[in-house]
């Protein structure tokens, strides 16, 4: 099974450029706890991420209201292509200790997320729960 039978298609981004508070907005109203960080709304290519932790660290712990995405994103997330397999992109989440993968084309352009949901939901009940174990080791990033 492929990355691109199983992903969300399409997920709302940000630009670097967007309010921190628009992006938290924006989760709230899409029950997301990332949203990819895109170059611009005329190109998906994918700079990074901000998840609701990020906000809360770098934002909120820090009383950073008027931050820009570009302030407290993580950037240099590792993505996988459409065409790979669900396989690879499990094992992705457990080597990066991270629940979403984004999803991107030859050009690096995103094109959707994989989420640990949508791994659960793809039917291989021991390699997930393999990947959930491995995701959720202590000493991990956990950003995304």
């Amino acid at each position: 099974m492929k990355a691109q039978e199983i992903m969300s298609k399409n997920p709302r981004t940000v630009t670097p450029e967007t309010a921190v508070m628009e992006a938290a907005q924006l989760m709230k109203s899409e029950d997301v706890g990332v949203l990819p960080v895109v170059e611009s709304s005329s190109s998906k290519r994918l700079l990074g991420v901000i998840t609701d932790r990020d906000i809360a660290i770098r934002v909120v712990a820090e009383g950073r209201a008027s931050a820009s995405v570009r302030d407290v994103m993580s950037a240099g997330v590792k993505s996988c292509k459409a065409d790979d397999s669900v396989k690879d992109v499990m094992a992705l989440m457990g080597r990066e200790q991270v629940r979403r993968v984004p999803i991107v084309d030859s050009r690096g352009e995103l094109v959707g997320i994989v989420s640990q949901a949508d791994i659960v939901l793809e039917g291989d009940d021991k390699r997930a729960e393999e990947t959930i174990e491995e995701i959720s080791k202590p000493g991990g990033s956990h950003n995304s």
